[in-house]
C-alpha cells in the first residue's frame, strides 16, 4: 500500500505508465488514477508527506479500516501514531508503518 501525495492510500486505483529513470529511459511504473501522480520507485523519489496531527490521525484511521483492525487494536494504533508524530520529523508513511509494526 502506497501513501500518495494527495493523502489517499493507493492499492487498486492505479494505472500503468513508462517514465525515464536512472535505471532505464523507459521504466515501467504505476500512477494514482485519482490525482494523476506517477510514482518513481527506482530513483527513491517517493514523496514524503508531513501532515498535521489531525490529518495524520485521519490517514491512520483509513489505514486501520483498510487493514480490518479490531476496535481495541485501533485505539492502541492511534495512540502509537500520536506518540511517533510527537517525536519529530518522520514522514507520514513511516509513522503509520512503524505504529502498525508495534501494534
Amino acid at each position: 500500500m502506497i501513501l500518495c501525495e494527495c493523502g489517499e492510500f493507493v492499492k487498486k486505483s492505479t494505472f500503468k505508465d513508462y517514465i525515464c529513470t536512472s535505471v532505464n529511459p523507459s521504466t515501467r511504473t504505476i500512477g494514482h488514477e485519482k490525482c494523476g501522480i506517477i510514482f518513481n520507485f527506482f530513483d527513491d523519489t517517493v514523496s514524503k508527506k508531513y501532515s498535521s496531527r489531525k490529518e495524520l490521525k485521519v490517514l491512520a484511521g483509513r489505514f486501520a479500516e483498510k487493514n480490518n483492525m479490531d476496535p481495541e487494536v485501533i485505539g492502541r494504533f492511534l495512540l502509537e501514531v500520536d506518540r511517533l508524530k510527537s517525536y519529530g520529523n518522520m514522514p507520514d508513511r513511516k509513522i503509520i508503518l512503524e505504529a502498525y509494526k508495534k501494534v
